[in-house]
C-alpha cells in the first residue's frame, strides 16, 4: 500500500530534527526522494522501519525576537524556538518570499549539521513547488529551523575577487590535511571544526568563479565531488554530503536573486572543499575515465531501494537529477557504487 507525501509527513510529524544517536533525521528527505524516484510503494515500508530511530521534536520555550535573530543563530538549545519562528514567518508570508529572504541570511552557515539544514530545506521546497499544503509548510519550517539552530560558519568569507577556477581546478589549491589512517571518529561537523586551526583554508572560498550561470556551476561542483566520492575509500558518508548539499542548493536557487544565488554557491563550494580538505586522501580522478554503466536508471533505483539506507536513496536521487542536467557518466558510476559501499546507512 502506498501513501502520499502529506500522509507520510503526518505520520512522522512528531519527530525532531535528529535521531536517538544525534545524527540528522533523514526520514522526510529520504521519503521525498523515493517519491521523486517514482517508488511510491516503497515509501511507507521504509518510513515504518525508520520510525524507531526518531525522537520527539523539541517544544518551544521562548519566542525568538526578529530584531535579535542573529544572536540566536547556532543555538542548538533553541531548535524548538527556531522552528516556531519559521512557522510564524510562513504564516505571515509566502514560502517563496521566506526562502528569498532567509536562505541568503543562512547561507554563510550552510555547513549547519553537515549540510542537513540546507538539504532538508531543499527537499521541502521541492514538495512545495508541486503544491502547497500545511504539512509541506511545516516541513519547510523544520528545515529552516534546523539550519538556523545548527548554523556554523567555516573559516573565510568571500571577497569581491576570486581566482577564477572551476571547482575541479580549484581543488588542486586545497590542501588535503590527513592520510588514510587519521582518526575520523565523531560527527562530520565536529571533525570539520578542526579547520579553524588551519588559517590557510580561509582563502579557499575565493578560489572559484561561479560564472554567469549558477546552475552550470552547481553541475561542475556536483560532478567534481561525485568523482571525489569515488576516489576515496573511507568516510564515504562525508563525501555523499558534498554532492547532496550543493544539489539541494540547486532546488533553492530559482527563488533567490541572481546575486544571492551566486553568493550561496560560493558558500556551497566552501563547504564541499572543507570536506575534501579534511577527509580526502586522494585527489579527484580524471573525469574522462568514467563510462555509462550497463545498469540502467531503474536498476540503479532498485539497488538504492534494496540497500534501504537513507544516504544511498538520497545520493542516488541527487546523482540521477544532476545527470539529467549534465550527462556526465560519473554521476551514474557514483549512483551504482553508493548502494554497495554505503549500503543501509
Amino acid at each position: 500500500m502506498s501513501a502520499t507525501i502529506d500522509e507520510i509527513l503526518d505520520l512522522i510529524s512528531f519527530a525532531g530534527a535528529e535521531l536517538v544517536n544525534g545524527n540528522a533525521n533523514h526520514g522526510p528527505m529520504a521519503a521525498e526522494s523515493l517519491f521523486t524516484l517514482g517508488r511510491d510503494e516503497a515509501v511507507l515500508p521504509w518510513v515504518e522501519s525508520y520510525r524507531d530511530r526518531l525522537t520527539h521534536r523539541p517544544v518551544p520555550t521562548a519566542r525568538i525576537v526578529r530584531d535579535d535573530w542573529r544572536e540566536q543563530l547556532g543555538r542548538r538549545d533553541r531548535l524548538g524556538d527556531w522552528i516556531q519562528f519559521f512557522q510564524d514567518e510562513l504564516a505571515e508570508h509566502s514560502w517563496k518570499s521566506v526562502i528569498s529572504k532567509w536562505v541568503p541570511r543562512l547561507a554563510p552557515g550552510l555547513m549547519a549539521a553537515a549540510g542537513h539544514g540546507l538539504i532538508r530545506t531543499g527537499h521541502a521546497v521541492r514538495t512545495l513547488s508541486r503544491g502547497e499544503t500545511p504539512q509541506r509548510i511545516d516541513e519547510l519550517a523544520q528545515g529552516l529551523g534546523y539550519w538556523a539552530a545548527r548554523y556554523y560558519v567555516l573559516p573565510g568569507t568571500p571577497s569581491n575577487d576570486n581566482a577564477g577556477h572551476s571547482p575541479l581546478d580549484g581543488l588542486s589549491y586545497v590542501g588535503r590535511l590527513h592520510g588514510p589512517e587519521f582518526d575520523s571518529s565523531g560527527s562530520i561537523i565536529q571533525q570539520i571544526q578542526g579547520l579553524e586551526s588551519h588559517p590557510e583554508f580561509e582563502s579557499t572560498i575565493d578560489l572559484v568563479d561561479t560564472g554567469a550561470d549558477v546552475s552550470r556551476f552547481i553541475s561542475r561542483l556536483t560532478e567534481t565531488f561525485a568523482s571525489v566520492y569515488l576516489a576515496n575509500r573511507k568516510d564515504l558518508i562525508a563525501f555523499v554530503h558534498a554532492v547532496t548539499a550543493p544539489s539541494a542548493l540547486r532546488l533553492l536557487s530559482p527563488y533567490l536573486s541572481e546575486s544571492d544565488a551566486h553568493r550561496a554557491a560560493r558558500y556551497g563550494w566552501q563547504g564541499c572543499a572543507a570536506i575534501y580538505s579534511w577527509y580526502s586522501t586522494a585527489p579527484p580522478p580524471d573525469l574522462n575515465q568514467f563510462e555509462v554503466p550497463d545498469e540502467g536508471t531503474q536498476e540503479l533505483i532498485d539497488r538504492a531501494v534494496a540497500a534501504g539506507g537513507a544516504h544511498s536513496i538520497k545520493f542516488t536521487e541527487a546523482c540521477l537529477r544532476e545527470y539529467a542536467l549534465n550527462p556526465s557518466p560519473v554521476y551514474l558510476a557514483a549512483a551504482l557504487d553508493v548502494s554497495e559501499r554505503v549500503g543501509p546507512v
